[in-house]
Parts: C-alpha cells; sequence; structure tokens
C-alpha cells in the first residue's frame, strides 16, 4: 500500500509523468519547463500582431520601439521583432520565453509631408540675395554651409537668379541661419511678417516669416573705387583697388602701393562702392617685361601692407592684339607670380567706359591703363588634374544662367590659388590625372577621403538576425 501512494504521488507531480528530480532542477511548481508552459503563457496580453503607421514621402515610422529585428522580405510590408521575456509564474517559479511580434506597415502621410502637398509647409523663409554678375560669394557660402550642416533643418532650398531661397518650418531655425549669415559674409537683414490665420476664441495669430539677407555687391577679382573718405579712413590708400577675398569683411589690395585693409558689412553701407568691372570683361594678356619694385615707401598714415604680394611694374601686351605694337605699362601686386611670357588676366581701362560716380570725380591721370587681376593657366588641363571635389547642396533650379559652369570653375581655381579662403572648405579628394602644368594645387594633406554611405553610418550596415 505504501508503494502505491508514493506511485501516486511522483505521477501526479508531472503531467508527463516524468520524475522531475531526476532529469530537471526542483521548482517550487514542481513540474518540468515543457509542461510548465502549456499551463501558463506569461506572453499573454502582448500583442502579436501591430499595425505601423509609415509616412511614405519622408519614409518616417510612428511608435517603432528598438528591438532585435528578424530578417523580413523588404516589400513584404512586415517587420518581426525577437523580443525576450520574463515573468514570475507558480508558487514563485520564474519562467523565461521568446517569442516573435509582427509589425505590419500601413501607408498613412504625416502632418510635415501634408503640409508639402498642400504648398503651406513653411513658416519662415530666408531670402539670400547679392546684386553681382558673378556667384563666387555664393559658392563659398554654400560650402561654409555643408561644413556646419545648416541645411539640414531647410524645408527646402531653391536657387533663384540672384540668390537662394531656404524655407524652415519654425522661425527658429530661419533665425539661427540669419545669425550664421551675418557672422560668414557683409550683409544686412530686413524682416517682414505676414498674417496668414487668426483664432479669436483663443486669440492666436499664424504668421509666416520672411527674412531679406542682401549680401554686399562685390567678389573676389572685382575692381572697385572707394570714396575718398572711406580712402583716407583705410590708412590714405589708393581709391581703385582690387578685392582679393570676401569672407566676414571684404578683403581690399591697392595695386600700386600694396596696402590692404578690411572693409565690414556697417562700413561698406555706410560708404557703399560698386564693382567696375565683371568677369567677362577681364582680357588676357601677355607680360613683355617686368621690373620688381622693392622698398616701396609709404606716405604718413598709411595702413598695413601685404607681405603675402610683392610690387612690380610690367610691360603687357593684350594676346588679341600680337600683330600690333599696342603695349600697356601698369603696377601690379602679382611679382611674385608673373614671368616673362606668362599670361595674366586684366582689365583694361585705357579702352573701356565706365560709369561710376566716384571714378569720374578722379584725376584722369591718375588711373591706369590695365588693372591686372590674376594670373592665367591651361584651364582644360588644369580641370583634368583636379585630384578632389566639393559637396553641393540639394536644391531646385529656377532661371539658370547657362555661365554657370564658367563661374563655378572659376571659384574651384580660386580655391586651389588661395589657402585661406579653402581653409573652412571641406575638400573630399577622389582619382585623377596627376600630370603637372605648374599651377597651384591642393596638397592631400587639406583633403578628406570621399563621403560614402558606409562613412555615415560606420559601416555598410549592421546584419540582421535571422530565425
Amino acid at each position: 500500500l505504501f508503494h502505491i501512494i508514493l506511485l501516486t504521488l511522483l505521477l501526479s507531480s508531472t503531467a508527463c509523468a516524468v520524475p522531475v528530480a531526476s532529469l530537471f532542477p526542483p521548482n517550487p511548481a514542481n513540474m518540468c519547463v515543457a509542461c510548465l508552459r502549456t499551463q501558463v503563457d506569461i506572453s499573454e496580453g502582448i500583442p502579436k500582431q501591430v499595425t505601423v503607421q509609415f509616412c511614405k514621402q519622408c519614409e518616417r515610422c510612428v511608435r517603432l520601439i528598438d528591438a532585435g529585428f528578424l530578417w523580413t522580405e523588404p516589400h513584404s510590408k512586415r517587420i518581426k521583432l525577437k523580443l525576450t521575456i520574463q515573468k514570475e509564474v507558480m508558487n514563485g517559479a520564474i519562467l523565461q520565453q521568446v517569442f516573435v511580434i509582427e509589425f505590419v506597415i500601413q501607408y498613412q502621410m504625416c502632418d510635415d509631408c501634408h503640409r508639402v502637398e498642400a504648398k503651406d509647409f513653411w513658416k519662415a523663409v530666408v531670402q539670400v540675395r547679392q546684386k553681382t554678375a558673378h556667384k563666387k560669394t555664393f559658392y563659398y557660402l554654400e560650402q561654409l554651409i555643408l561644413k556646419h550642416k545648416l541645411h539640414q533643418n531647410a524645408l527646402n532650398i531653391k536657387e533663384i537668379n540672384e540668390g537662394i531661397d531656404f524655407y524652415y518650418s519654425t522661425k527658429q531655425h530661419a533665425q539661427k541661419m540669419v545669425d550664421f549669415l551675418q557672422c560668414t559674409v557683409p550683409c544686412r537683414s530686413k524682416t517682414s511678417q505676414r498674417l496668414i490665420s487668426h483664432d479669436i476664441h483663443s486669440n492666436t495669430f499664424n504668421y509666416k516669416s520672411t527674412y531679406s539677407m542682401e549680401i554686399v555687391p562685390v567678389c573676389k577679382d572685382n575692381v572697385v573705387c572707394l570714396s575718398p573718405r572711406l580712402a583716407q579712413s583705410l590708412g590714405n590708400m589708393g581709391q581703385l583697388c582690387v578685392c582679393t577675398r570676401v569672407t566676414s569683411t571684404i578683403h581690399l589690395i591697392d595695386p600700386k602701393t600694396l596696402q590692404i585693409a578690411e572693409v565690414d558689412g556697417n562700413t561698406y553701407w555706410r560708404n557703399p562702392f560698386n564693382s567696375l568691372c565683371n568677369p567677362r570683361q577681364l582680357e588676357e594678356f601677355i607680360v613683355m617685361d617686368i621690373d620688381i619694385i622693392r622698398d616701396q615707401k609709404l606716405g604718413a598714415g598709411a595702413g598695413l601692407r601685404s607681405n603675402k604680394h610683392t610690387l612690380a611694374e610690367l610691360w603687357v601686351q593684350k594676346t588679341s592684339e600680337m600683330d600690333t605694337s599696342q603695349q600697356y605699362h601698369c603696377r601690379t601686386f602679382l611679382g611674385h607670380l608673373l614671368n616673362i611670357g606668362d599670361l595674366v588676366m586684366g582689365f583694361d581701362f585705357a579702352n573701356s567706359n565706365i560709369n561710376d560716380e566716384h571714378l569720374n570725380k578722379m584725376n584722369p591721370h591718375h588711373l591706369p591703363d590695365v588693372v591686372l587681376i590674376k594670373k592665367s593657366y591651361d584651364r582644360s588641363r588644369r580641370a583634368k588634374r583636379r585630384n578632389w571635389k566639393l559637396q553641393e547642396m540639394s536644391k531646385d533650379r529656377e532661371g539658370m544662367d547657362t555661365d554657370d559652369e564658367r563661374q563655378y570653375q572659376d571659384f574651384l581655381e580660386d580655391l586651389e590659388e588661395d589657402p585661406a579662403l579653402r581653409k573652412n572648405v571641406n575638400i573630399y579628394r577622389v582619382e585623377s590625372d596627376t600630370d603637372d602644368d605648374g599651377a597651384p594645387r591642393i596638397s592631400l594633406t587639406e583633403m578628406l577621403e570621399e563621403l560614402s554611405l558606409s562613412d555615415a553610418t560606420g559601416g555598410e550596415g549592421a546584419d540582421m538576425m535571422t530565425e
């Protein structure tokens, strides 16, 4: 009778009639794990299938919780998550279970994309304008924006004839761009608002804000004529100057004395001046004779003098007039770059009709025949051996000029010739011809590796779990 009772107790201790102590560690439920799982489902109450709201426009999901993913077909509209959970069950026993939750993707356009489709998606726009014939300043500004990643908050970027428009969903993002522009380029701003709607019950107003940013109409390699008052305040420098760079200030140099000065935005708008020529009016000259000027003495009260340039007197002749004996005499700040027989780009004052307020008041005998701007190289060979490139913003274009490609090549050449200009620009290395034609080049130490998707994610992407 005793043996019968003992056998009955053992059989009642497990549903599968297997002695627990012989095969499994003892537990408070006195049941094996397999039988315990048949009696209790700790994942009960957790949904096994969930609908995920997914916007096809911007590819964003809503309320998606991070977990271990299982591989699914890309077009199956299914997302599988592998979860491991624990819960206390009978008499304090802890059971661990692994199960899969399946998410079903359902297309639904998000609020931001709804506003985009309704053409009413932006709250603020920053309109950047510069009234010049060349876009060198905009090309430089684009690289600064990319480096500081200020384009990421823009809903749309539209390029028009005289500038760029940046559209934002919030006024704060637009104000951040305005502050950046004021610290980067000499400009002035104007703000306006337009009422879109008004709720009389809650006394709330819906405005669209517009920030108009006007950049000074002066670019690199422009010849300008300063007012007598401004020239005197800059250290008694000559009124005719060449713009060597435009950053947060306008960098000027006097080609007759090498005197340099910087003009900020506030100073410019109090004493404005315009460019006397555009890049299309530059002509090609050949150096016939050169004489370096040393120990040039400046007058009383003179400002700083450039140490990067060399003053020289030249006799030059137009390459289009090689069959004549006409030559021009001038002074230049390019004495450290030029030799007899070199080609140089310059502006012909002697045969030009210029209408400028300050230039018309100058003594004609003090005007030079030619103002030389920069040394000329073979553009086709130079572009072929260029082993670097720049990143570009994704933007809409309308009313583009057919001369944009030439202007962009001018900007790339400026970066090669001016180390100070390219120090704030991200330059990416690419493969190209290594033939050397003597033109300035960018060293490999100044370049970054070419940007790719794997660089942005840290790899080609993590492997997904498989069942």
